[in-house]
C-alpha cells in the first residue's frame, strides 16, 4: 500500500457473496411437481434479499461523478499546499491522481517535486518592454499579445495556439505538455490551455484529463462493455472481483474479462485462449485426416471405400489404411474395404506410434468438445434468461399483477427467481472451464466436483422450468388463480434451494475442493465430505453428474501423482520422463 488512503479494512467491506440464502437445508426431488415445504416469501423478504445483493465493494461513476471527484481532489491539494488549481492538477497528474502520495512527496522534499513536475518556485514575468520577440517565429509582437508559462519564456499567441493544438491532436501526451523552449522543462497547465486553445481543443483536453483520472488511478477502471461510459471505483482487499456495471454488464475487476466467479483469472485466460487458438484445429486435422503420401496435404476420408484419390494437381491414388499406392492393391490385398498389408504391418508394430498419436488427438478433441458445448449452451441459456427477465420487467409483471389482482410489490419473488437463474447460468458456465482444467489424475476431486456440479445443475433446471413454464400458466389465465400462492411458495422455495446449491458449489471451487484430499487411486468422495459441503441432504441420492463426466484424455490413470505432469495446453497427463506433451507436442517447462 502506498499510503493510508490505500488501506482498507477487509472486515468493513461489503459482503462479496452474491448468494444471500440462509442455512436452510437443501431439499430437492427429481420430480418437478414434488411438494415443497417452504415458508411463504412475502414482498418484505424479497426486498431484504434484493437489498442484500445491492451491498457491494465498488462504486459506479458517471461522467458527472468523475468530474466532481476530480475537482474535489484538485481543490483539496490546492488548499493544503497553498498553490493554484492549475499547479495542483499538474501535481496530481504526475502522481497518478493520488492525493495522499502528492502530500507525502511534497512535504518530504518540495524542491525535488517541483523540479520533477516542472513547477518553478517563482513565477517569472514577461520582459517589461513595449515589444517582445517570440521564441518560435522570432517576430516582434506587442507585449499584450505574448504569453509564457511559469518559466517566463515568451511566445506569441499564434505560436502558442499552434503548439497546443498540435500536442492535443497527438493524443493524451498533451497532459504532460512542457514549455516550447528546448532547454526548459516548465509545465504548461490547464489555465494556459483554457486561455489559448480553441473550443474544440479545450474539449479534447478535458476529455483526456477525465480519462487520465480513471486510467492512471489504480483504484478505478472503465467498464469494458462496448460503448459504456461508466467507470468503477473498487475497494481493494475485499474478496470478490465481480462487478456489475449500470449498463448491465458484469466483469471481473482483476482481468476485465466477463465475470467468472468462482473460476480464477488464470484459468479463464487459458480457456479463452484455447477457444480462439489454432490448437484445436490442429487436433481435429490430426484426429480426422491423414497426409497424402506424395504431397503431404491432409485428407479427410468422407466415404466408405479405402481407395483415396488426392485432389489436383497431385491426383495420387493410395490406400487409406496403409497409405501405400493403390496400384499395388486389389482383391488379393483385401479388397476395397480392408487391407491385409495394414493388418500385418500393424501386428508388427509399424503403425503403433502414428495410431497412438491420432487416438490421443481424437480423445483430446472429444474431451474439449464435451466441455465447450456445455459452456456455450449455458452461455446461450443465460442470454435467453436475460431477455426473459427484461421482458418480464417491461410488461409481463404488470400484466400478471392485473390478472392475479395483486400489487407488483407482491410479485418481486418472480424477479428474484430470474435474477438467480441468470447468475446461476453464469456460474454453471464457468464450472465447465474449471472441470476441463481439473487434472485427470485427481480422481476424488473430479468425482466430488462432478457431484456438486450435477446437484447444482439439476436444481437450476427445476427452478428454470418453474419460472419459465409454470409461470406462463398464470400469465395466460383470465381470472385470479386459487393456487397462485402455492406457486409463490414453490418458486420462492426453489430459488432458495438453488441459491444454496450454488453457494456450496462456489465455495468448494474457490477453496480448491479442499474437502477432498489428493488421491492416486479410483477413490470415491467420502460421505462426510459430501454432507459437509452440501450443508444438507438432498432427497435425490443418485449422482446426477454422469452427463458431465469427462472423456478420457489418455491411459495414464494408473500412474502415481508424483510421476506425471499435466499439459497446460491440452491438460493431458504425461509421464514425468516425457519432455513434450504426448497429445499436442507442447514442450514441458
Amino acid at each position: 500500500m502506498d499510503s493510508e488512503d490505500d488501506m482498507h479494512d477487509a472486515n468493513d467491506s461489503a459482503d462479496d457473496d452474491f448468494y444471500s440464502g440462509g442455512e436452510a437445508g437443501l431439499a430437492g426431488s427429481d420430480d418437478g411437481d414434488a411438494d415443497y415445504d417452504f415458508a411463504d416469501h412475502d414482498s418484505d423478504d424479497s426486498g431484504e434479499l434484493l437489498s442484500h445483493r445491492q451491498q457491494q465493494n465498488y462504486s459506479i461513476l458517471s461522467e458527472v461523478d468523475i468530474k466532481q471527484r476530480q475537482e474535489d481532489d484538485i481543490n483539496r491539494v490546492s488548499t493544503v499546499l497553498s498553490i493554484s488549481k492549475s499547479e495542483a492538477c499538474v501535481l496530481l497528474r504526475n502522481y497518478s491522481w493520488s492525493v495522499s502520495k502528492v502530500h507525502d512527496e511534497w512535504f518530504a522534499d518540495e524542491e525535488r517535486v517541483r523540479k520533477i513536475v516542472g513547477l518553478p518556485e517563482k513565477h517569472m514575468e514577461l520582459p517589461n518592454d513595449r515589444e517582445v520577440t517570440c521564441g518560435i517565429c522570432f517576430e516582434s509582437c506587442p507585449r499584450g499579445t505574448m504569453s509564457a508559462a511559469a518559466c517566463g519564456h515568451p511566445f506569441c499567441s499564434t505560436c502558442w495556439r499552434g503548439y497546443i493544438s498540435t500536442a492535443i491532436n497527438d493524443g493524451p501526451g498533451c497532459l504532460m505538455l512542457r514549455c516550447p523552449d528546448p532547454s526548459c522543462a516548465a509545465a504548461v497547465g490547464q489555465d494556459m490551455i483554457n486561455a489559448l486553445a480553441d473550443d474544440e481543443d479545450k474539449e479534447k483536453y478535458g476529455r483526456y484529463l477525465r480519462r487520465s483520472y480513471i486510467e492512471d488511478n489504480r483504484k478505478t477502471k472503465w467498464c469494458p462493455a462496448p460503448g459504456c461510459e461508466y467507470a468503477v471505483e473498487f475497494v481493494m482487499g475485499s474478496g470478490s472481483y465481480d462487478v456489475n456495471c449500470n449498463c448491465s454488464y458484469g466483469f471481473c475487476w482483476n482481468c476485465t474479462e466477463e465475470a467468472h466467479r468462482p473460476v480464477d483469472c488464470a484459468t479463464v485466460s487459458k480457456w479463452i485462449l484455447k477457444n480462439s487458438a489454432e490448437s484445436e484445429n490442429m487436433n481435429w486435422i490430426l484426429a480426422n485426416s491423414k497426409p497424402c503420401p506424395k504431397c503431404k496435404r491432409p485428407i479427410e476420408k468422407n466415404q466408405g471405400c479405402m481407395h483415396i484419390t488426392c485432389t489436383p494437381p497431385c491426383k495420387f491414388e493410395f490406400c487409406w489404411l496403409c497409405l501405400g499406392p493403390w496400384s499395388e492393391h486389389g482383391e488379393r490385398t483385401g479388397g476395397f474395404y480392408a487391407c491385409n498389408r495394414y493388418e500385418s504391418a500393424r501386428q508388427e508394430g509399424a503403425y503403433d506410434e502414428s495410431e497412438r498419436r491420432r487416438e490421443m488427438a481424437k480423445n483430446s478433441l472429444e474431451r474439449y468438445t464435451h466441455y465447450y458445448e456445455r459452456w456455450a449452451a449455458n452461455q446461450s441459456s443465460r442470454q435467453k434468461a436475460l431477455g426473459d427477465l427484461q421482458s418480464l420487467q417491461n410488461d409481463k409483471l404488470e400484466k400478471l399483477s392485473d390478472i392475479q389482482s395483486q400489487p407488483e410489490s407482491q410479485l418481486k419473488f418472480i424477479i428474484e427467481a430470474w435474477l438467480q437463474i441468470v447468475e446461476c447460468r453464469r456460474v454453471l458456465k464457468w464450472t465447465y472451464a474449471y472441470g476441463f482444467y481439473l487434472p485427470e489424475h485427481e480422481h476424488a476431486k473430479r468425482q466430488f466436483f462432478e457431484y456438486l456440479q450435477g446437484e447444482a445443475e439439476s436444481g437450476l433446471e427445476r427452478l428454470h422450468q418453474c419460472a419459465e413454464k409454470e409461470l406462463q400458466v398464470y400469465l395466460e389465465a383470465e381470472s385470479p388463480s386459487k393456487d397462485f400462492n402455492d406457486f409463490r411458495t414453490k418458486l420462492a422455495g426453489l430459488t432458495s434451494v438453488t441459491r444454496n446449491y450454488f453457494e456450496n458449489l462456489v465455495r468448494a471451487l474457490e477453496t480448491g475442493l479442499n474437502d477432498v484430499g489428493p488421491s492416486t487411486s479410483h477413490g470415491t468422495c467420502s460421505k462426510s465430505a459430501t454432507s459437509k459441503s452440501l450443508a444438507g441432504k438432498s432427497k435425490s441420492g443418485k449422482n446426477r453428474a454422469t452427463s458431465t463426466s469427462s472423456k478420457s484424455g489418455g491411459s495414464n490413470r494408473g500412474l502415481d501423482d508424483s510421476n506425471i505432469w499435466t499439459c497446460d495446453q491440452c491438460t493431458f497427463a504425461n509421464p514425468k520422463s516425457a519432455r513434450a506433451c504426448q497429445a499436442c507436442d507442447r514442450q514441458h517447462r
